[in-house]
């Protein structure tokens, strides 16, 4: 296997979660008795870039169907994130109704509304066929595709091209940022969002690892990975979504008329200090994984043992890798919470913990509330603040098993 930006064979395993499915592949209960595809989730990092990444074991057109059951507005948390991004960029970048944005990977319209509403331009290139649908009833304009130069060639250049939580999904991700310069006007900005590599090892977030990241992301490898497709990063910001990551700004190599900020020699230099640009780093990865995966089942165990109930909250996908790598089944959680109906009434992949609604919650009165989106859990938290009437508590997994 050969890294998929530079090529160099690759040879150092970074995490290895064994088998399974489609993180996000919900299963309907006439599917309960059908087999499912298990994947390996296999992660290697490249010595010479520095690029982490996931063999190609599941194609990307397979993973994001036209059922795909991500619907990105079912977070309050986020859709507060894409509003003042918006607002942010209006200021930062000048924009008005003579200019044009595209959102790669829209998904539900989550953020473009936020442009419509002010009369700003905006298209969506989104894959499937379930999100688009909704962003279209939002009066958003949607191309039902995958984006690459082939799509970039196709389009009406652009001021801003962004993309929130896409970059690490596309399996090619040299023809993923030609088409972006390809799409780019002359003096137009990129930006790009994704959690950030040093976070994820810091932090012990190996439940981000699924088959629909194709890469794990650091400022240095993505800085290699622009810069040979003519484009320079210009600037980084560190935000606090997914539990930590970056916003990078790009634009021509040739574009004089923007200067280079500070920033991106800071992130840089922050992950010299870390590590990343050695390979010791990537290699006590797996004990950290393997240390929150036994932690939560003797948790789980236990508190079975003394008669108490146990649900989750969330049907994420890092709540899958979580759940599937650790072998939890029903017995150990009797379901899970979610606010989306498009998950509501199916089966978590693997594990086939159903999802239901959250009026489940009061009838059952668990003892425990397992929140697996822990990136958000204090809106989690907020939500569901009623459950203490009754003494139940919060537990999250990661970074490290706490109860709450």
């Amino acid at each position: 296997m050969k890294c998929r930006f530079c090529s160099t064979e690759l040879e150092d395993v970074f995490v290895d979660l064994i088998n399974s499915p489609a993180s996000n592949s919900y299963l309907t209960e006439e599917q309960l008795n059908e087999p499912e595809m298990f994947y390996p989730l296999k992660i290697y990092v490249c010595s010479k870039c520095k690029l982490v990444q996931i063999d190609e074991y599941k194609k990307s057109d397979d993973i994001f169907d036209k059922d795909y059951a991500y619907f990105s507005s079912y977070s309050t948390s986020w859709l507060t994130h894409a509003k003042k991004y918006v607002e942010d960029m209006k200021d930062k970048l000048f924009l008005d109704s003579h200019s044009l944005i595209t959102e790669i990977a829209s998904n539900d319209g989550y953020l473009l509304q936020y442009f419509k509403e002010i009369n700003i331009p905006c298209i969506g290139v989104e894959p499937t066929s379930s999100t688009a649908k909704v962003a279209k009833e939002k009066g958003i304009d949607v191309i039902e595709d995958f984006f690459g130069s082939n799509l970039a060639k196709t389009l009406e250049k652009s001021d801003l091209i962004l993309g929130n939580n896409v970059l690490a999904h596309v399996p090619d991700i040299n023809d993923f940022v030609k088409g972006l310069k390809i799409a780019l006007k002359e003096n137009g900005t990129i930006t790009m969002e994704f959690p950030h590599l040093l976070n994820i090892i810091k932090e012990n977030q190996f439940d981000t690892i699924y088959h629909e990241h194709f890469s794990y992301l650091s400022f240095y490898a993505v800085k290699k990975i622009f810069e040979a497709q003519g484009l320079k990063l210009y600037d980084v910001e560190q935000l606090f979504t997914h539990g930590g990551s970056l916003r990078i700004y790009a634009t021509h190599k040739e574009n004089k008329h923007i200067n280079l900020s500070q920033n991106v020699q800071k992130i840089l230099d922050i992950e010299k200090k870390f590590g990343l640009l050695d390979m010791d780093i990537y290699k006590n990865f797996q004990k950290k994984a393997d240390k929150v995966k036994y932690d939560l089942i003797n948790f789980l165990i236990q508190v079975k043992k003394d008669n108490k109930k146990v649900i989750a909250y969330g049907a994420a996908a890092k709540g899958n890798t979580l759940l599937n790598y650790a072998g939890i089944k029903k017995d150990l959680i009797k379901f899970v919470v979610d606010k989306s109906p498009h998950k509501k009434g199916k089966y978590l992949p693997a594990s086939h913990i159903p999802i239901v609604d959250e009026l489940r919650i009061k009838e059952y009165k668990p003892d425990y509330i397992l929140i697996l989106p822990w990136n958000i859990k204090d809106e989690v938290i907020k939500q569901l603040e009623y459950v203490k009437n009754w003494g139940c508590r919060f537990v999250v997994a990661v970074p490290e098993l706490k109860v709450i």
